[in-house]
């Protein structure tokens, strides 16, 4: 019963795609948030497809789904530090950024 439900749920993830970018719109506020929201989105979509994929491998003893599964996990994760890392590069350059600014404005 549990594989038909692993089945079931790998078949929608594969042929219902998700609306992440339709998030983002051109007169959105915060673009960056629905950037970053739709990279995570992406992330953690691979991550789940890897896990079903690797589930189906393990139910039906296919060793190459196990590996291509595994192979995606990895994926979801490094486009999960990417976006960590975008967001980290981000946050300083605003810090370094109002730092200048209050040196430029105690100078004049």
């Amino acid at each position: 019963m549990a594989s038909l439900a692993a089945l079931a749920l790998m078949l929608c993830f594969l042929l219902i795609p998700l609306p992440a970018m339709a998030l983002v719109s051109d007169h959105a506020p915060y673009p960056f948030a629905f950037g970053t929201m739709s990279n995570r989105a992406d992330a953690t979509a691979k991550s789940a497809e890897g896990k079903l994929e690797s589930a189906y491998g393990e139910l039906t003893g296919d060793a190459g789904h196990q590996i291509k599964g595994k192979a995606k996990q990895v994926q979801g994760s490094a486009m999960n530090a990417a976006v960590d890392l975008k967001q980290g590069a981000r946050s300083v350059a605003e810090k370094m950024s109002d730092v200048v600014s209050k040196v430029a404005h105690d100078l004049s």
